[in-house]
């Protein structure tokens, strides 16, 4: 079987890349293998842990299962692209100032889908950041610092 490449231009982090791949080459292969950002991890492969969590638009998506063809046009936004170590993001602040993180596997997905939400709404509720982030899975067990953290992030105004 012979699969053919296609050159892809994608916006990711506000930046224009061109990249030659297969059409269905999941979207986390191509910014850890091509474009060498760390933020997103494989985790399951299959949508499900949360670990590989970008911003399309502003909305969070596994980018373990979104293929590179679907994601063409679209804004796409990697944890690299919230904030800067000396000028982080609203949620980046919030999870160092709480030091929610052990392991840190799952803190890209953590801090991507509350971003998010709060791309949608600016103040969540208790309730709805939990509903968010359900679905995202931690192993090491630092629900109780994530938490503190999501809370201080949907209280900030910045």
């Amino acid at each position: 079987m012979n699969r053919r490449t296609h050159t892809f231009s994608l916006d990711v982090n506000g930046r224009n890349h061109s990249i030659e791949v297969e059409a269905d080459t999941p979207l986390l292969y191509i910014l850890r293998n091509d474009l060498h950002l760390n933020g997103p991890k494989f985790g399951c492969g299959l949508g499900e842990c949360g670990a590989c969590t970008v911003l399309v638009d502003g909305v969070a998506a596994r980018s373990c299962v979104v293929p590179v063809k679907g994601v063409v046009g679209h804004k796409i936004t990697t944890l690299e692209g919230l904030g800067t170590p000396d000028n982080p993001s609203r949620v980046q602040k919030a999870f160092i100032d709480q030091q929610a993180a052990q392991c840190g596997y799952c803190i890209n997905g953590m801090i991507m889908t509350l971003q998010a939400l709060l791309n949608r709404n600016p103040h969540p509720t208790e309730q709805q950041i939990r509903n968010e982030l359900k679905f995202n899975l931690c192993r090491c067990g630092t629900h109780v610092e994530i938490m503190a953290a999501a809370l201080q992030a949907a209280q900030s105004d910045s």
